[in-house]
């Protein structure tokens, strides 16, 4: 007689997860041996359970990562000179804390997007809203947002993030436009969130991509300063794959 009112309260009050682990221990006659705290333990356990997967797939759809990686799928066998303990350090979040930025060069096919997209489902994990953007899209789309009103709004979004994933960086010299736009997503992050950046150049060849020698100090000053780096070689991990992997 209990359990009919007890689940209409618990719904009403938007606690499915604990309605749920109460209908199923109401039914189960091994639960009469659970003390009154035992049980309250289960459904308080059950409740978060239920919250925490809904947010964290709240922050995974917002993420938009471009692949399925999880940090315990990462393969530290391949001869691609991935340094294991720096990226386990990486993967603790410290460096996100402390508001660090990093970069991931290596030639094509190496996994940095993968890698990338791994530290960011551990983000999203650790309850931090994280953003994934090809930067060729990403220039595309803020030129477009300048033309119909939404250019600062788009800024805002990227400037809020804790981690920024931005993807594909230098596959061409960028425009005045692009610069300017990559400088004010970096200046409004430096110091306050943090940066993922991966590209297929070395940084060195960096400054000539930005094509203007004012803004390319600017810029790598505010993305390099404070940067982890990832340096991996090797060859193509999807010779012979269907899907890239890390």
């Amino acid at each position: 007689m209990l359990s009919h009112p007890t689940l209409d309260r618990l719904d009403s009050l938007g606690l499915a997860g604990m309605a749920k682990a109460f209908g199923e221990l109401a039914a189960n006659a091994e639960a009469e041996r659970l003390s009154h705290a035992e049980w309250l333990a289960l459904l308080l356990d059950r409740e978060w359970s239920l919250r925490h997967a809904r947010k964290l797939g709240a922050r995974l759809r917002f993420a938009k990562l471009r692949h399925q990686a999880t940090p315990e799928d990462v393969d530290y066998r391949s001869d691609r000179k991935l340094d294991r303990a720096l990226f386990l350090k990486l993967l603790a979040g410290q460096w996100i804390a402390d508001h660090d930025n990093l970069v991931i060069c290596g030639p094509t096919g190496v996994g940095k997007s993968w890698l990338a997209c791994a530290l960011g489902h551990k983000a999203c994990r650790d309850d931090r809203s994280v953003l994934y953007q090809r930067l060729p899209k990403l220039f595309s789309s803020l030129a477009l947002a300048r033309g119909d009103g939404r250019h600062a709004r788009v800024l805002a979004k990227l400037g809020s993030v804790q981690l920024l994933i931005l993807d594909d960086w230098g596959l061409e010299p960028l425009d005045a436009k692009a610069r300017h736009d990559l400088l004010e997503i970096l200046e409004e992050r430096y110091g306050r969130r943090s940066t993922i950046v991966t590209s297929q150049l070395p940084v060195t060849a960096w400054h000539d991509v930005i094509a203007d020698p004012t803004y390319a100090d600017a810029i790598l000053d505010r993305l390099l300063h404070n940067a982890h780096r990832l340096d991996l070689e090797g060859h193509s991990l999807r010779r012979g794959k269907s899907q890239p992997q890390a």
